[in-house]
């Protein structure tokens, strides 16, 4: 029984593993992305929302949490003048759910502020999006080969 145990747990490290390092790659190529083509936020912002959306329905989240991502995403293709509400509601709901998950707790409340940051500066929000996009997918590296690292240390 313990040999099953520890095969299935082997198993769900190795999604959020992977789960870790595509959401990065996708953060980081998206704030790229942003920072080179500002006038087109939206298509690169949608895009980016529902490219996550459709990630997370992939590796099995509960459904309200890619909902989030694919609504706000669709909502930013129908109305593109309402990118920075949008956004600004969508890293609100994330940097919550972040705050839960007491490992992100710092990244969480920095989402937090540039959610309010984006409502108080909506010209900006190219700029914040890119921000946010950069913290959140750096972090995601670094804690990915932060924890290959912890993990050969375990193994040795």
């Amino acid at each position: 029984m313990s040999g099953m145990y520890s095969s299935f747990r082997i198993n769900i490290q190795y999604k959020a593993k992977e789960r870790q390092i595509l959401n990065a790659v996708l953060a980081v190529v998206t704030a790229v992305l942003t920072l080179i083509y500002p006038g087109f936020l939206y298509l690169i912002a949608g895009g980016y929302l529902i490219a996550l959306g459709l990630l997370l329905i992939y590796f099995r989240l509960p459904a309200i949490i890619p909902a989030f991502p694919l609504v706000a995403g669709i909502l930013i293709f129908m109305f593109p003048e309402l990118i920075p509400y949008t956004f600004a509601g969508f890293l609100g709901f994330f940097g919550v759910i972040l705050l839960l998950a007491f490992q992100f707790a710092i990244l969480g409340f920095l989402t937090l502020i540039i959610a309010v940051l984006i409502v108080m500066n909506p010209d900006s929000v190219a700029y914040f999006v890119a921000v946010f996009l950069l913290l959140y997918g750096i972090s995601n590296l670094i804690r990915h080969f932060m924890g290959a690292r912890n993990s050969e240390n375990l193994i040795q």
